[in-house]
């Protein structure tokens, strides 16, 4: 027999209301029981589980408890014991001293919060989130259900007034030793070691993955910062992900970077990119399901993995200085004269050209130089508004793969024929705005017997009409290869050309010719308003009571606000009282 009961518009969070679907459940002759918030959502989800919802009228804001049971007497009787139930859970949680009726007033009596933790229903979270951010504090929105818009708007105000929103449906964070949502228990480093992992992400188990690893290998947390998983969207535009990582490359007790996230839009992906380029430390970087562009680009890492993240912070941290480090990244090359480092500065405003003849070498260059290098365009491009619209003619930062079939019909492959990569070589260089050509040489069987015979002549031609135009080789090959390696190396060398022997390593030496373009408009947030506090957070709960209980036993101060919808559920009227409210 089932069944029901309905509250018009009564409230409870919804760890309360599993509790007390757990009781019911556990009562004799009880076969299931459901309790939920009638969300259209919630009604779908009873019905799925075989609970007749035909003749039941609700709205969103009632409760709506039903109990399927072996006999009509036995479903009454679990029903007269709600009360007694509902009672008895919510007298287990919160503290009567720390209990609050308004964020106002837990505000009140709690002046040094510095974080409110927001987990009511998604269609009221904005508007607590909002009235946190007018009381002037950061903000860890768990809550899902949030419109984009709301999101946005939250974001926007929050970066205006130096203020963090982690979220929404953000459900990882550890600030300053305090795990908030779902967090594991990791090692803390004080604001004076100088020698912690600082995280940032948009994945809340990866967050947990990677910190959680980071302490198994014996490093230590100074944050972890969650985004909520929409903030790498076009819409959003990484608001909080860039707000973290400001925040991190000025904290002094971080000594190496990690973030992570699931694939993020592509042009949020490069402002991203070309944000941490900006930063003074170790940057490790791994969008999940996005290929690794590169092992290393100047000061950013890549990572495959959520457990490689973690064993690169540890290993990069140990590292013996960055002095030492910024020198094993470029092969052979003497980066210290300062006419080439006003050079730099000159090139950073100039294209790159790549021709390659190996349609993999180009792929893998176009995949790193995107990272540091937008727009980038190619005749075999990797996202489509990369495409180039004619192979022969380049536009802005191009990598041309002189392999495809618009360049190969009726003529030998690239790698055994320069001709048309000579000429080629000759129209970029005629280019003023031109200021690198990046080629591939590939040595061995079958490819051109000696192909510095080509291309030195045509290299120093170009050098001698322009010696500031700068021209990378990346050499495959062995000294065992009929062409000679190191007569190739030396003959190109004394034309002017840069050889490396990897893409990673030629892709170094660009990437740091072409400095970050990224400027921070907004001021950044001040760590001390994340982390004064003598417990290491201080902090207002705003709905469920599971995370109050959460900071209290991790030794925060922490208070809790008995929450409930206003205008008893009315959205519309909430909303006015809402715009009223802070009008005022």
């Amino acid at each position: 027999m089932t069944h029901h009961q309905i509250r018009r518009g009564a409230y409870y969070d919804s760890v309360v209301l599993m509790q007390l679907q757990r009781a019911l459940s556990a009562l004799p002759g009880i076969q299931d029981a459901g309790v939920v918030m009638a969300t259209p959502a919630n009604l779908e989800l009873l019905s799925a589980n075989g609970f007749a919802l035909a003749d039941i009228v609700t709205t969103p804001d009632d409760l709506l408890i039903m109990v399927r049971a072996e006999s009509d007497a036995v479903a009454t009787k679990a029903l007269d014991q709600i009360d007694a139930l509902l009672a008895r859970k919510r007298a287990l949680s919160v503290d009567a001293d720390y209990q609050h009726k308004s964020l106002a007033a837990a505000a009140q009596a709690m002046p040094t919060a510095n974080w409110v933790l927001v987990s009511v229903p998604g269609r009221f979270a904005a508007q607590v989130a909002h009235e946190a951010l007018d009381l002037g504090k950061h903000v860890f929105l768990y809550s899902n259900n949030v419109s984009l818009a709301d999101e946005v708007a939250l974001k926007q105000s929050a970066r205006a007034k130096g203020l963090l929103v982690m979220g929404p449906d953000c459900g990882t964070a550890i600030i300053n030793g305090i795990g908030l949502g779902f967090a594991n228990r990791v090692r803390h480093v004080g604001v004076d070691d100088a020698t912690g992992i600082g995280i940032v992400g948009a994945s809340g188990t990866g967050l947990q993955a990677v910190t959680s690893e980071i302490h198994r290998l014996g490093g230590s947390i100074t944050h972890a910062i969650g985004t909520g998983g929409r903030d790498l969207k076009a819409e959003v535009g990484g608001i909080t992900a860039l707000q973290a990582l400001d925040m991190l490359a000025h904290d002094p007790a971080t000594a190496v970077i990690a973030f992570i996230s699931k694939p993020p839009s592509p042009e949020v992906a490069a402002r991203l990119l070309d944000a941490t380029r900006t930063i003074a430390k170790p940057v490790i970087i791994h969008f999940i399901g996005y290929p690794a562009p590169a092992q290393q680009l100047d000061n950013l890492y890549f990572a495959h993995n959520l457990r490689e993240t973690a064993a690169l912070a540890i290993r990069i941290k140990s590292q013996e200085s960055s002095t030492k480090s910024q020198a094993s990244r470029i092969e052979n090359q003497d980066l210290a004269s300062s006419s080439l480092d006003s050079w730099f500065l000159a090139l950073g405003l100039l294209f790159v050209r790549g021709l390659f003849s190996g349609g993999t070498l180009a792929y893998e260059s176009l995949l790193a130089l995107q990272v540091v290098l937008t727009p980038i365009y190619s005749n075999s491009p990797i996202r489509p508004e990369q495409a180039l619209p004619d192979a022969r003619h380049s536009v802005g930062h191009c990598i041309i793969d002189m392999g495809e079939d618009e360049f190969t019909q009726g003529r030998l492959h690239p790698m055994m024929d320069y001709d048309l990569r000579l000429r080629r070589i000759r129209q970029e260089a005629a280019d003023p705005n031109v200021g690198l050509i990046l080629l591939d040489v590939v040595l061995g069987e079958g490819s051109h017997p000696d192909p510095a015979s080509e291309l030195a002549p045509v290299i120093a031609e170009v050098k001698a009409k322009r010696p500031t135009l700068e021209v990378v080789i990346i050499m495959i090959g062995t000294d065992n290869d009929a062409q000679g390696q190191q007569s190739q190396i030396a003959r190109l060398s004394d034309a002017g050309a840069r050889v490396f022997h990897s893409v990673d390593a030629a892709v170094g030496f660009v990437a740091q010719a072409y400095p970050s373009h990224f400027k921070n408009e907004y001021p950044p947030i001040a760590l001390s308003s994340l982390t004064a506090s003598p417990n290491g957070l201080t902090a207002i709960n705003v709905g469920l009571s599971s995370f109050y209980d959460s900071l209290r036993t991790q030794g925060a101060s922490v208070a809790h606000v008995d929450w409930r919808p206003p205008a008893a559920g009315n959205e519309r009227l909430a909303g006015i009282l809402a715009r009223m409210k802070r009008k005022s």
